[in-house]
């Protein structure tokens, strides 16, 4: 009876199938990465930065409803480009929350909503403003809902939180294929060369790992400037050390190995024996901290955006979503900071309790 062999692949992923806890954990991952990737499709506000104010509406509750009139500036465009689906449009209309209106034969009459008990004039636009091809009472008078109410400067709390998604997780992404990229290549020359190469690695790594990683992320990105990519660059280049040392370790011992002694007999290059022969056999740790620096990553931006440091308004970003309304707690608007707050603390738990789960899936003993 011939027994079929697995690869380690396989077992990990038959493994990771019959795993309840991996799989939500998973889910909750490919979600906010769903997220990320269409945030602007799947908010009710797709302007940049999901940034529309309406001051009139601020604070608003959990699903209101307002009547809005769109009034379109002189370079509005009805139509949605392929920049627009994934970074949001620029915004060329005005958005008018109103009471009530009524059309004539060359306006239309409407009286704008001022708040809670507060009695507005009415106004009118021009029925020249518009264009032709469209109708006004559909395409430029709606009922809009915001799920989640409005924040202190009346804008969609929802759409805010989605595109907010997209700096947390996008932040661990890049931050973790910085630190591969760094870590892999000086934790890999160390580990194969030792003598006077594997001695200055070392010192640099102790260096870098003696300094704590929120004050050399804070250095980094007030060297480079505040932003939304510097930030993505300053917390990838403090989170190679880890993976550098067990690239390291890792190196030291499969160094020694037959299979890298008979690889150097043939004549292979240096460089050949380093990515094709025993870089394939250390993934699986790699791929574990590389899961838990994802988590590390979202936590570091969001302190970074909470002390004013990350991303910069009126950029969302669910540190700065708290930092603005974490006073709202008891104020009786505690959604504004909590919801934020709980997103991050669901995304960062399922990067966690996923990259153990995976360990273990890795583990061929087990």
């Amino acid at each position: 009876m011939v027994q079929r062999g697995e690869s380690l692949t396989q077992i990990t992923i038959q493994k990771l199938k019959g795993n309840p806890l991996a799989l939500a954990c998973l889910f909750i991952i490919l979600l906010a990465a769903f997220v990320s990737i269409f945030a602007y499709a799947l908010a009710t506000d797709d302007t940049k930065n999901a940034a529309l104010q309406q001051v009139s509406l601020k604070y608003k509750p959990i699903g209101y409803k307002q009547l809005m009139l769109k009034k379109p500036l002189p370079d509005y465009n009805s139509g949605t480009s392929f920049s627009d689906f994934f970074f949001g449009r620029e915004q060329d209309f005005e958005e008018i929350p109103i009471v009530d209106y009524e059309l004539t034969n060359d306006a239309i009459v409407y009286t704008p909503y001022s708040g809670d008990g507060l009695v507005a004039e009415k106004k009118s636009i021009s029925l020249a403003t518009y264009q032709e091809d469209h109708e006004i009472e559909k395409d430029f008078i709606y009922t809009k809902t915001f799920w989640l109410g409005t924040d202190s400067f009346g804008r969609d709390f929802y759409s805010r939180l989605l595109v907010g998604t997209r700096i947390s997780f996008f932040v661990g992404f890049i931050a973790v294929s910085i630190s591969l990229l760094v870590g892999i290549v000086i934790g890999a020359l160390g580990g194969y060369y030792r003598g006077k190469v594997d001695n200055v690695i070392m010192w640099l790594i102790n260096v870098v790992w003696s300094i704590p990683t929120l004050l050399l992320v804070m250095a980094i990105t007030l060297a480079i400037g505040k932003g939304f990519w510097q930030i993505f660059i300053a917390v990838g280049l403090t989170m190679w050390v880890e993976v550098a040392r067990v690239v390291r370790g890792q190196f030291l011992s499969y160094r020694e190995m037959e299979f890298v002694e008979a690889a150097r007999a043939l004549g292979m290059s240096d460089a050949r024996i380093i990515f094709k022969q025993i870089l394939p056999n250390i993934l699986a740790p790699v791929i574990v901290i590389s899961a838990a620096n994802f988590a590390a990553a979202i936590l570091i931006e969001s302190g970074l955006s909470f002390l004013g440091i990350g991303a910069q308004p009126p950029t969302p970003s669910w540190g700065n979503i708290i930092k603005e309304h974490y006073a709202h707690i008891i104020l009786g608007k505690q959604h504004l900071a909590i919801l934020p707050g709980l997103l991050i603390l669901l995304l960062v738990m399922a990067f966690n309790v996923f990259g153990n789960q995976l360990r273990d899936a890795m583990d061929i003993k087990a």
